[in-house]
């Protein structure tokens, strides 16, 4: 099976299938689709790049490649299309980067935030590891279960009094821990 390119011509000719066909394309094109892409993109490196990107997936595809239209039409929608896709990519990393810098203080102090919440968790991780192991389960039972103080008292076999000089205990010791982050009523 043979495939056609239609140059504009009324004759068919065989697709780009060697290097030598691709090479006369690419020259007979290649200034004049830059130029092209320049007034789009505003920038010759650019232009030069999605012009080259063109030809190598031209190459890249030229044993499937069939050409409904002429060659240049072809290559010039092709080179349209691509900076569309170009400088709709351009606005929306625009966009992101606008928002960034309107919203930067909000991003960077969340970001602060969780590096401070870590901190905290730490210095708290680090104060019921350093109570002795009742201390340390009682205000884990109060503050991370939910349990009321009777209710400890009843699970650990001890007085309610003994739950409450423990959390008195704990208490104290994180808030002198955590003085220089929270207040701790």
């Amino acid at each position: 099976m043979t495939r056609t390119v239609d140059t504009g011509e009324t004759t068919k000719q065989p697709a780009i299938i060697n290097i030598q066909s691709f090479e006369v394309l690419f020259r007979q094109y290649y200034q004049m689709l830059c130029a092209y892409a320049m007034r789009f993109v505003n920038d010759a490196d650019t232009a030069e790049e999605i012009v080259q990107d063109l030809f190598y997936k031209l190459w890249e595809k030229r044993e499937e490649l069939l050409i409904n239209t002429s060659v240049k039409s072809y290559l010039f929608s092709a080179v349209h299309n691509r900076c569309l896709k170009f400088i709709e990519h351009r606005n929306v990393e625009t966009k992101y980067r606008n928002y960034y810098l309107l919203h930067e203080s909000e991003i960077d102090n969340e970001q602060h935030d969780t590096a401070g919440v870590h901190e905290l968790q730490d210095i708290i991780d680090d104060t019921l590891n350093s109570l002795p192991d009742r201390c340390s389960r009682i205000f884990r039972l109060n503050r991370f279960e939910g349990l009321k103080y009777h209710e400890i008292a009843r699970q650990l076999s001890i007085s309610v009094k003994t739950v409450e000089a423990n959390m008195g205990k704990a208490l104290k010791l994180l808030r002198k821990n955590l003085r220089n982050y929270v207040e701790i009523a």
